[in-house]
């Protein structure tokens, strides 16, 4: 499971009935995750993809329930995004997570595993954003869903912003309002705030 946060697939789950403790064994073994993503609710420590807790903890703190990131992560099982890797450089991923690992009922008791466990501690430091510093503003709110290489960030919950180098005006938009899986931020940030980490995106992504 080399990288289980990618941009979103076009599968749903069911919702319906999951075997946690079963998600649990097949994380730990079966599925491969544990080698590769680090959670703390399976004793993980793997750092070829991305830190679970971290990704959803900013998910959690951004308003996402357990039912959201049960689906994204059963998502990607079934359509793992592809990326540049490389080994050394912090700004990429080290491999990329090969499709359906898992499938069926074992796919759902992963997903609700991880879903019902994942990001809980919550953040260490505080999420309090002042100022309109575009670039500081990126890190601390958008750095666990979003990978932008100028930010030093490699989030792979939301789409890869190097990738997609999107325009001012669909960033602002998308801050403000959301869309998708992403939540809007114009009760979380001011408008001064959501104009100045959407100029930073669309002038740094992809350089």
């Amino acid at each position: 499971m080399a990288c289980v946060l990618a941009a979103c697939g076009t599968g749903g789950i069911s919702q319906g009935a999951a075997d946690q403790a079963n998600g649990k064994k097949l994380f730990l073994g079966k599925g491969q995750c544990a080698g590769c993503h680090t959670l703390a609710a399976a004793g993980s420590s793997g750092t070829i993809g991305p830190n679970l807790d971290d990704a959803f903890a900013e998910a959690r703190a951004n308003g996402y329930k357990d039912s959201a990131i049960r689906n994204i992560v059963h998502e990607q099982i079934k359509y793992p995004g592809q990326y540049e890797v490389a080994q050394n450089d912090p700004s990429f991923l080290k491999a990329n997570m090969p499709a359906n690992l898992l499938r069926g009922q074992d796919a759902e008791d992963v997903a609700a595993f991880v879903a019902a466990n994942a990001g809980l501690s919550g953040f260490a430091e505080s999420q309090l954003i002042s100022g309109t510093n575009g670039k500081q503003i990126f890190q601390k709110k958008c750095a666990g869903c979003h990978t932008l290489k100028d930010a030093g960030t490699t989030g792979t919950v939301g789409p890869n912003l190097d990738q997609l180098m999107p325009a001012l005006a669909i960033v602002r938009r998308q801050v403000t309002n959301g869309g998708a899986k992403m939540p809007p931020f114009k009760a979380v940030l001011s408008k001064a705030q959501i104009d100045a980490v959407a100029k930073y995106v669309s002038s740094h992504a992809g350089k």
